[in-house]
């Protein structure tokens, strides 16, 4: 069995609330380089969310964002470089079936 799996849901969630400011605070971390760094994004825990709470997109996002998505990416999200977008691929390309974690 997984230590994870054992982890208290309260303590759980306490860990992903703290990430989830973490990344509010840390509006310069773009998306494009967490996704080349490690294979996910703020739009990833939105996605997670939105699964996991029966949400729809747009609630996920303000939830992981902490305002509406349109918002953040005007104050927040720069263009992305050619070299940042070929890093992203490879990076998710680690994120195929076999590969990445249920």
């Amino acid at each position: 069995m997984d230590k994870l799996d054992e982890l208290d849901d309260a303590v759980a969630a306490a860990a992903f609330r703290r990430l989830v400011r973490h990344l509010r605070h840390r509006g310069d971390a773009q998306n494009i380089d967490l996704m080349g760094l490690a294979g996910f994004c703020r739009n990833c825990l939105s996605d997670w969310v939105e699964e996991a709470g029966h949400m729809d997109k747009e609630a996920a996002r303000e939830t992981v964002y902490g305002m509406p998505y349109a918002q953040w990416k005007a104050q927040n999200q720069g263009s992305a470089r050619p070299e940042q977008l070929e890093r992203m691929r490879a990076s998710v390309a680690l994120n195929a079936p076999g590969n990445a974690p249920a």
